[in-house]
This record gives C-alpha cells, structure tokens and sequence, in this order.
C-alpha cells in the first residue's frame, strides 16, 4: 500500500470514529432520562468486587444483622472510614477498618471470629463490631419518628441523645451531611436491582475526551497548562467530567464509588470503565476509560502513546460506574 493510500485510509477511519462518537452524544442526550439513582426494592446484596474479596463475605453477612443496616450501607461506612484499610489510623487515634477508637472499641468491640479475643485490627473482629454497634445504636432510637436507617447513622455521629431530643436527624450539618453522604455512598456498593438510567452529563465528559484526542500522555498530568494540556487515565475522567460540573476524586479506584455499577451488557455511552490486575477488589484498579459504546473507549493508556480509543473488552476489565453528582459528592477526599 502506498503511503499516500495508507493516510487516506487512515484520514478516513479517524473521521468515521468521531462520525460514530458524534453519534453517541447525540444519542445520550436523547435518552438521558430524570430517574434518581436508587437501592431499588428487595433484598440489598453487594455489587460485584465493590468491596474486597477478603472482606466481601464477612460485609454481606454481618450487613444483615438487624432492620436498620444492609450490606451496601455497611460497606459504604467501612470505605467511608477506612477505604477498606485494616491498618488504618487517624490522628484521633482511630483504628482498624472501620476506625474505632479505643473508648468504643473496648465497649463494642465483639469476638466476631470465634477466636477468643476481639482484635480492633482483625477485619473479623472489627466488621462485625461496626455491624453490631450499628444495631445497637438503632435500638436506642428506634421508637424515634423518621427512618430508623438514618436515625442510626444520626446517632452515629451526633450520639443517640441528640437523635431522641431532636425527634430524628437533629438540626446539625455535619450529622445531616454524614446522614446524606453514607446513604449516597450506599448505593455505589449494592447490587442494581433495576435499568440503570444514564446521568445528564454523559454527553458532555464524552465530547471533552473526544477533543483530546491524539494529546500524548502525562503519568500524573492534569490538562494544567504548564503539563502542556496533557492528562494520565484518571486525570482525564476528572477533568472530562469537571466540564460538566461534577467533581471526581483523583485516582481511579477511588472513581469506581461515584455511583452504581451497571454490567457490561448494560454498559452506556459515558460509562467509566474500569481495568485491574486484581479481579476482586476495587482498590486495586489500575486504569479507566470513557465508554463511548461499540466495546470501546476513550483512555490515556500509558506513557509513549496517546489519547485515543481503546477496545475494553480485556482480561483485566473490572466493571464500570455510571457516574452521578450524589455519588460523587459523596466520596470522602481521602481514603
């Protein structure tokens, strides 16, 4: 093949790829519907690999242990705390995975293994405590109006009293804000038991990345000027979902909580995609992309290449998240 055929051909193959991504963002801004992201109706299970392999079983387990809790709103509170860390420890001498601290731990704290001893640093001991704690905060405002769930996490934060005196959530914002974020949290952690709707802002992160086409990549890069506009995977999700006003964490495995998780036969144009070495724990995510349908996406792959589409259909493909501005509002800024 001549080189003059050769840039005809490929003239013609990038200018059928931005046709067929055009294409998509008309089409999400057709069907982008008003529906609220919810935990649906039924039983609560947990999302697949939302939460780590290790720790998945123990979540679904204890998350059943009373009315007022559910695996999703366990494991919301755990990366909450911890980001699944059973090491963690927070400079008001917080410990473990679900970060109590030595007062609570000593009252709360529960054998939750069999082993003989409740260890604040043994994810079998410490998950099933936080459950368990949970519980018992709800009977002592459970004859309190309102929903017993949020009552619970209100007495989490702000103490049981306060709940009791204020007849429900009292009028705090940091409490109403921890009741709002957990609650959020949770739905990024539940199994969908419904069509997942796509969000408004699908259209707009699309048409940002697909204008990035071709920039070379940037490992930490951000788009800032002095980077020369360029972007690692992550920086370019943020940024492309930035332009439509909503705010993601940094790193991509933290992306993975900014809402549901739909499958992969469910998959929408503006869906992030998510790739692991590790199958079963979302901390472990190592690259993300922007479906813009077909099986493909928009990505920064690696140092050496460029903005450009990608097929995700890959042995490290993890799952993907159909981002909303709850979700991501609701992520902590550090885990």
């Amino acid at each position: 093949m001549t080189v003059r055929k050769a840039w005809i051909w490929a003239t013609a193959a990038v200018g059928a790829a931005l046709s067929f991504v055009m294409l998509l963002v008309v089409g999400v801004y057709l069907v982008a519907g008003n529906l609220a992201n919810g935990l649906g109706n039924g039983t609560v299970g947990l999302a697949r690999n939302a939460v780590p392999a290790a720790y998945a079983s123990i979540v679904q387990q204890w998350g059943n242990l009373c009315a007022a809790i559910n695996p999703a709103l366990l494991a919301a509170q755990l990366y909450q705390e911890s980001g699944f860390n059973p090491e963690a420890r927070s400079p008001a001498k917080a410990e473990g995975i679900a970060q109590f601290i030595p007062g609570t731990w000593a009252i709360h704290g529960i054998d939750g293994n069999g082993d003989g001893r409740a260890d604040v640093w043994d994810p079998r001991d410490a998950i099933p405590s936080a459950a368990s704690y949970d519980c018992k905060l709800a009977s002592y405002v459970k004859d309190t109006p309102g929903n017993l769930t949020e009552n619970m996490l209100a007495a989490y934060n702000a103490g049981a009293y306060a709940v009791i005196k204020y007849g429900g959530v009292p009028p705090y914002a940091e409490t109403q804000n921890y009741v709002k974020t957990i609650t959020t949290l949770a739905k990024s952690f539940a199994a969908p038991v419904r069509r997942l709707d796509p969000s408004r802002q699908a259209a707009g992160a699309i048409y940002f990345a697909q204008k990035k086409l071709g920039t070379p990549y940037l490992w930490g890069g951000d788009g800032t000027a002095d980077q020369g506009g360029r972007f690692d995977c992550s920086g370019l999700t943020k940024a492309a979902y930035e332009s439509v006003g909503v705010t993601l964490p940094r790193v991509a495995n933290d992306q993975y909580n900014a809402g549901p998780h739909p499958k992969r036969n469910e998959l929408l144009p503006g869906d992030l995609v998510f790739f692991s070495d590790d199958l079963t724990n979302s901390r472990a995510i190592r690259h993300v992309g922007i479906y813009v349908g077909g099986g493909y996406m928009i990505d920064a792959p690696r140092t050496g290449a460029v903005i450009r589409f990608d097929p995700i259909d890959t042995p490290d493909y993890f799952g993907a998240t159909r981002v909303t501005e709850d979700g991501a509002k609701a992520l902590p800024t550090t885990v």
